[in-house]
């Protein structure tokens, strides 16, 4: 939808026109920031209250009861979903993802920004590159331990320039055919 704003001409008075030149600008961008804000509401839901939590949802959150609504609308979605997936997992499940909560919070702030950065940078990849390197991953996972061990050694020992080396010809290999 266009929307035109006459402006004044220099045969209007200035005063008059300019009052109402103003009067449809700032109409525009009242209808303009509203749209912008509808939508936006309608993108998120709303952050839930803790009275609409579920029970079990309140049991995994407790710790944050008091505190619930102090937080940002934000952290109380991502939190609520979480718990959602939580409650989801399997036992064997919800042990591995501790096991990773606990190495993440262990990390120092410089390993948790790196990660980070190299999250995006993996995230903006196209997708057939993604899952190129998650079939790598899934391989070199499947090694056994000892292996995983020594390939790590062997990076480890590399130089930066033949660490380069390397990944620009992983970067250059086409992906195997049949996959």
């Amino acid at each position: 939808m266009k929307t035109r704003v006459d402006w004044p001409t220099k045969a209007e008075p200035a005063n008059a026109s300019g009052a109402a030149a103003l009067l449809r600008v700032l109409l525009l961008a009242a209808l303009l920031l509203g749209g912008a804000a509808t939508a936006l509401a309608q993108e998120r839901p709303e952050a839930p209250a803790w009275d609409a939590l579920t029970g079990e949802q309140q049991r995994v959150l407790a710790r944050f009861e008091d505190r619930w609504e102090e937080m940002p609308a934000e952290r109380r979605r991502r939190l609520a979903n979480g718990t959602e997936r939580w409650l989801e997992m399997s036992p064997d499940e919800r042990e591995a993802a501790q096991e990773r909560f606990t190495r993440w919070r262990d990390l120092g702030d410089e390993q948790r920004a790196r990660i980070r950065e190299r999250y995006e940078t993996f995230r903006e990849l196209p997708p057939e590159e993604r899952e190129r390197i998650r079939r790598n991953f899934e391989r070199f996972r499947d090694l056994p331990e000892e292996r995983r061990q020594e390939l790590r050694e062997r990076w480890r020992s590399l130089s930066p320039e033949q660490r380069q080396n390397i990944r620009e010809r992983m970067r250059d290999r086409r992906p195997p055919r049949g996959r």
